[in-house]
């Protein structure tokens, strides 16, 4: 039997997991697009296309990064050429896509 503070806990399971949320960004990694400290608004969907900016768990680790198809293969790029692309050579789950970010009160959307 599940209890309230079980559902509380998984973020998939209610409806509010379906909804867009917020989280700043932490690095220089996605400069310049995305500055440290801007703010991001998240989907939360299941799949995402190349060239989205997209949210990733992969092997136990979140990546905020650009998901590009090259080759055959899939990676996660970052926009700062100091940081290396990652090669997703195993399964990955998508957090969400960046829909919009907000950044000195000027706010900018994305597909």
């Amino acid at each position: 039997m599940s209890t309230e503070e079980d559902k509380l806990d998984d973020i998939h399971s209610d409806c509010g997991a379906s909804e867009p949320y917020a989280l700043q960004v932490t690095d220089d990694s996605m400069e310049p697009e995305f500055s440290n400290n801007c703010i991001v608004i998240i989907d939360p969907v299941g799949q995402c296309y190349h060239g989205q900016f997209v949210f990733v768990e992969y092997e136990g680790v979140r990546w905020f990064r650009k998901y590009e198809e090259k080759n055959g293969n899939k990676y996660l790029s970052p926009l700062n050429p100091t940081y290396p692309d990652i090669l997703l050579d195993n399964s990955f789950d998508v957090i969400g896509i960046v829909i919009q970010k907000n950044e000195n009160r000027k706010i900018k959307h994305y597909n």
